[in-house]
């Protein structure tokens, strides 16, 4: 579930013609730390610190790897209210894409 349509749109516009590499590197990478697809949230993390650099994105991949909460916090989506600034930067999530728990 990591990488929702909301997302993938987001990474579309940002690394155009290499959008399904940034996907694939995402899906590859998440399973590693959490053994399993993670929460929107942590894909979200990425995208935000990233922000369509190639750099930052294998470093916040970096830092998901080392600590993800970390991530979470230089992504400014660390504390309550986190959702709020998800929905700012992707567009609200479609209703199929909310059956995520509220913590992570």
């Amino acid at each position: 579930m990591a990488v929702t349509s909301r997302i993938a749109a987001v990474i579309a516009r940002q690394y155009g013609s290499d959008a399904d590499a940034v996907i694939s590197l995402l899906e590859e990478s998440e399973p590693k730390v959490f053994h399993k697809p993670a929460h929107e949230r942590i894909a979200a993390a990425v995208i935000i610190y990233a922000d369509g650099d190639v750099d930052r994105l294998f470093g916040a991949i970096r830092e998901m790897e080392t600590d993800w909460r970390d991530l979470l916090m230089i992504a400014h989506i660390g504390n309550s209210g986190w959702q709020s600034r998800v929905d700012d930067y992707f567009g609200a999530a479609q209703p199929c894409e909310r059956g995520y728990p509220e913590r992570l």
